[in-house]
């Protein structure tokens, strides 16, 4: 028997995106009420309802290409990397003591694999359960007051194997480097083509866990990144 936990953020007219990213919107296209007639059952006339769907390929939870952080030759875009990659072990870290803004440094990653009494192994996902989405969403605060990767974190992750990283947040780098134009985490991504996922929620369910992280982005041409639908799957 398995559990799935799903840690995807819902998607709605308005819902917060990182700043400068197209905003979501969702809106009524056809209705029952003007569609009635147009179509037939066995019963008589039939309706039905769409909505269109206007956001970002980053908006919602989302991974990231490689070539949404770098423009080096080769890099990947998202119809183009492995769906492999979106489907491993994985586990989820307990960072959510780190102050708003703060970072999660290499100290603070091996403290909290000893404490999980977890490792990091070739292939995995790893998820960093900051608790932020918990404390802020949807307020204000959610876009500014995150804590994040350095390089050097990122890095540590990359000498390990790390196909993924995913963060409860809606970026990878903490906000007191972001609010000064500086990205080393993602800088790190695009340099050793690493994956990373933004906007997770609910990772308090699955911290300090071993499991397996499906999250399988559209296929986009030629895409920057993708929504996609996040899941943990633990064995029960």
């Amino acid at each position: 028997m398995v559990k799935i936990v799903d840690l995807s953020q819902e998607i709605y007219n308005g819902m917060p995106v990182f700043p400068g990213h197209l905003p979501t919107v969702v809106f009524p296209y056809r209705i029952h009420e003007e569609t009635k007639g147009q179509t037939h059952g066995t019963k008589g006339d039939l309706s039905y309802t769409i909505f269109g769907l206007l956001m970002c390929d980053h908006g919602p939870t989302h991974v990231d290409s490689i070539w949404h952080v770098t423009n080096k030759p080769g890099a990947k875009k998202i119809d183009e990397i492995p769906l492999e990659k979106f489907f491993t072990p994985a586990i989820c870290l307990d960072f959510s003591h780190i102050k708003p803004k703060g970072i999660i440094s290499t100290k603070e990653i091996e403290s909290a694999l000893e404490k999980a009494k977890l490792t990091v192994e070739k292939g995995d996902t790893v998820l960093l359960y900051t608790g932020h989405y918990d404390r802020t969403y949807p307020n204000p605060e959610y876009m500014t007051e995150n804590s994040g990767l350095d390089r050097d974190g990122t890095v540590w992750f990359v000498e390990r194997g790390v196909v993924n990283i995913g963060i409860d947040s809606t970026t990878l780098d903490s906000t007191g480097n972001t609010c000064k134009n500086f990205f080393p985490a993602h800088e790190a991504c695009g340099e050793f083509d690493l994956m990373n996922i933004e906007n997770l929620c609910n990772l308090d369910k699955v911290a300090s866990k071993r499991f397996t992280f499906v999250g399988l982005p559209l296929k986009i041409r030629g895409g920057t990144g993708s929504p996609i639908r996040a899941v943990a799957v633990l064995e029960t």
